[in-house]
């Protein structure tokens, strides 16, 4: 599949100081990418050289078929950036404000006006319309940065840490209007992003960003298989009958690394007193997968096996250890 975004090799350096190291990245048609990293890590340096505002030390940054670098125009005229905190006209209204931004990109005045107002009827602001954007509150203002973006109709949107500053109800409603606008419109979306729930909720693929340097690309389940640890397998199993011996014969089994009764036992069915019941759960974590092997160690000892399930990595774990790594996964 062709990609909308290609960085090979780009590198930008500030003196002895290296903000983005050998970057390498390929974004599809019509997803959205979630880049995912601790503030300081390089995403918005990355931005810029992709919008050609911060000229790489080596290596390119195409995006939508053009040279960043070298035609930059172009790419500004297909994309659509909304930074951290959108700057707009406090004495204006939201409708003046996209007008005007449609104007600047050489969009007709009825035409400019007519798109305007279905831009902020589409990203909630209706009402708000005529409202000056200095009585604005943030989220407000954050959906008129999407509107704003939007207006000129690009082919791709890049996102600056969106939903800094928003409460949480306003950061639902913005990921989810984010999430539409690329699936109705078949927008293609870089979501730049230090919140791994967010990230997580709309995002085709994620990439951890960690020191300048892009260290794991994927979904979910394959950023878990490149997670490159002793404890790769995590297995909970729910016994009844739990002793001394059974610990011992889960934890002879091969591979096994780590056997751990959780905190979290079930109270009795019905039970008020806080009494815990007879069915212990506990964790293995182990090297490969072993799970036929754990299943008939437990129940070889006598125990009765009431539940055996994996435990995935979530994007948490997956960030952590990446992240404390330095990142070395």
């Amino acid at each position: 599949m062709e990609s909308v975004i290609e960085l090979k090799e780009l590198t930008k350096k500030y003196g002895e100081f290296t903000a983005v190291d050998r970057l390498n990245l390929t974004i599809r048609p019509g997803e959205i990418f979630g880049l995912l990293g601790p503030n300081g890590a390089g995403k918005t340096t990355t931005i810029l050289m992709m919008l050609g505002l911060a000229e790489p030390d080596a290596g390119t940054a195409t995006v939508c078929g053009v040279d960043a670098t070298r035609q930059p125009m172009q790419v500004k005229r297909r994309v659509g950036y909304m930074p951290d905190d959108v700057g707009f006209y406090e004495d204006r209204t939201g409708l003046d404000n996209l007008v005007y931004t449609a104007r600047l990109n050489r969009v007709p005045e009825p035409e400019a006006r007519k798109r305007a107002l279905e831009l902020l009827d589409r990203v909630g602001l209706a009402a708000a319309a005529r409202k000056k954007v200095g009585a604005y509150s943030r989220g407000m203002r954050q959906r008129l940065g999407l509107a704003d973006v939007l207006i000129k109709k690009p082919e791709v949107i890049i996102l600056d840490e969106p939903t800094l500053g928003i409460d949480p109800e306003g950061v639902r409603e913005l990921l989810v209007l984010i999430r539409d606008l690329s699936r109705n419109e078949g927008l293609t979306v870089l979501l730049s992003s230090h919140h791994l729930h967010q990230v997580q909720q709309i995002c085709d693929r994620v990439g951890i960003f960690v020191k300048g340097r892009l260290i794991a690309v994927g979904d979910l389940d394959e950023l878990a298989l490149q997670l490159e640890t002793k404890a790769n397998y995590k297995v909970e199993l729910d016994l009844e009958g739990w002793n001394e011996e059974t610990e011992k014969a889960l934890a002879g089994v091969d591979s096994v690394l780590e056997v751990e009764r959780t905190e979290s036992d079930a109270l009795k069915s019905g039970g008020q007193t806080g009494e815990k019941s007879d069915i212990a759960t506990v964790r293995v974590i182990s090297s490969k997968d072993v799970t036929p092997l754990l299943a008939a160690a437990a129940i070889g000892q006598g125990a009765a096996l009431h539940g055996l399930r994996p435990v995935r990595y979530g994007l948490d774990d997956i960030y952590h250890r990446y992240f404390e790594g330095g990142g070395k996964p």
